[in-house]
């Protein structure tokens, strides 16, 4: 198998992955940024028939997808990290060995689930999912939706459902109205953070965004059909016909631990002033590093690629700035939006943990730790790996989540055989330990 090789492989095309290609091509070395979606932008930008390219992302394909330098490599999975500085691929149907000298990884952050009573049925997203279905096309004109959780995201996927003609019943924050308050009135500091909140707060009406307050079960036979809402004053039940549920994000860190990345207590990758991780030649930036929002994953990106590159001038200690301006954002969001008791409260015995495998919470809370689960229960051990799952259980269950191992995500045999003939070829000792004989890892 051929192996295309680069002077630095990005991976993840979110604005963190996107600004440090643009900073690298600019230098003229070759680059090449890996994503799972088929057109770039994360979930910040993320296309649609009905969302084209916003000005940043349109400046970004003019000014830096058409260098001759730079190569986008799209709907493609990383599957696992090879020895001798390579990734292996799957795109489409269709494996791929890329090496790299220099790897950024900018591979965001996943959204938070918890599970409640009624959360496997049909209607039931999370918000960031919701925001995604909507701007992949999905209708929602007239249906009525609630969305819970906590945290900024909320806010936003209300006001995309509600451009796209749904009736926002209610956003439901788990954090206190204190704290809330106290996030808003800090926004000061950050003038276009403050004018943005109050453009999407203007947009659902106050009266609708209740705080303090958590979704504890979803009803409906066949669907979802109302869901009850827990707050100090007691519990209410909401007729909607979708309900959208997100407890902040969780860096995604799967790649980095493959990699030996060194992981902080807060699960996310540990980096230092230049973006570089524990593993030589791996840097980090981005959510993944720590959630913190687009400015801050933006800045990190041209940090990430300035150390890359060996740049030391007058563009790094911008950055830096720029970076703890943002840092500082982000601890307030951090301290405002932190989960309290009621969001972290385990639904009934009956009510399913994984729901790849069917687990329910009864027959993990049987277990002391998240390695026994696994072993007795299969929970976490579907397609998902334990992406909806682990987090839920370290919420819930105050679990250390063990890292999923290679393959990071379902794909073909032909790709597993394929990273084993790679090792071959270049007489490079593979790390994934593929068995042949049994198509495992």
């Amino acid at each position: 198998m051929n192996v295309d090789s680069y002077d630095l492989v990005i991976v993840g095309a979110g604005p963190a992955g996107l600004r440090a290609a643009q900073v690298a091509t600019c230098e003229g070395v070759r680059v090449a940024v890996i994503d799972d979606n088929p057109r770039p932008g994360g979930q910040i930008w993320r296309q649609g028939p009905q969302h084209p390219p916003g000005d940043a992302l349109q400046k970004w394909l003019v000014d830096t997808a058409s260098r001759a330098n730079f190569t986008l490599v799209s709907g493609a999975k990383v599957v696992a990290a090879l020895d001798g500085r390579r990734l292996l691929l799957e795109q489409g149907d269709a494996p791929a060995v890329i090496g790299y000298t220099q790897l950024i990884l900018a591979t965001g952050a996943r959204e938070r689930m918890l599970p409640f009573d009624g959360w496997t049925l049909p209607g039931v997203t999370g918000a960031g999912g919701l925001q995604a279905l909507i701007k992949g096309g999905m209708p929602v004109e007239g249906e009525r939706i609630v969305i819970a959780g906590s945290g900024p995201l909320l806010l936003a996927a209300a006001a995309s459902a509600k451009q796209c003609g749904a009736d926002v019943l209610e956003v439901v924050e788990q954090a206190p109205r204190a704290r809330v308050l106290r996030f808003g009135a800090s926004l000061a500091a950050t003038p276009a953070k403050l004018a943005q909140a109050l453009a999407l707060a203007a947009s659902l009406g106050p009266s609708r965004y209740r705080t303090g307050s958590v979704v504890v079960k979803a009803h409906g036979r066949g669907r979802v059909e109302a869901v009850t809402i827990r707050s100090a004053a007691g519990e209410r039940i909401v007729e909607a016909d979708r309900v959208a549920c997100g407890f902040g994000l969780v860096p995604n860190v799967t790649l980095a631990q493959a990699l030996g990345c060194e992981i902080d207590a807060p699960g996310a990758i540990r980096v230092d002033g230049g973006q570089r991780t524990s593993v030589e030649g791996v840097l980090a930036a981005g959510e993944c590093t720590g959630v913190g929002g687009m400015e801050l994953a933006r800045a990190e990106g041209a940090l990430a690629a300035y150390a890359a590159l060996g740049i030391g001038d007058g563009r790094v200690a911008a950055a830096h700035r720029e970076r703890a301006r943002w840092r500082r954002f982000a601890a307030r969001l951090a301290d405002a939006f932190q989960l309290g008791e009621a969001a972290c409260a385990r639904p009934s015995p009956e009510t399913l943990m994984c729901r790849c495998e069917d687990v329910s919470v009864g027959a993990v809370a049987a277990y002391t730790n998240w390695r026994d689960a696994k072993l007795h229960t299969r929970c976490g051990m579907g397609p998902c790996q334990g992406r909806i799952c682990g987090a839920a259980a370290a919420a819930c269950f105050g679990w250390d989540i063990a890292a999923p191992r290679p393959p990071f995500a379902p794909v073909r045999i032909a790709t597993l055989i394929a990273a084993a003939d790679a090792a071959q070829e270049t007489g490079v000792a593979d790390n994934t330990n593929f068995d042949r004989s049994r198509g495992t890892l």
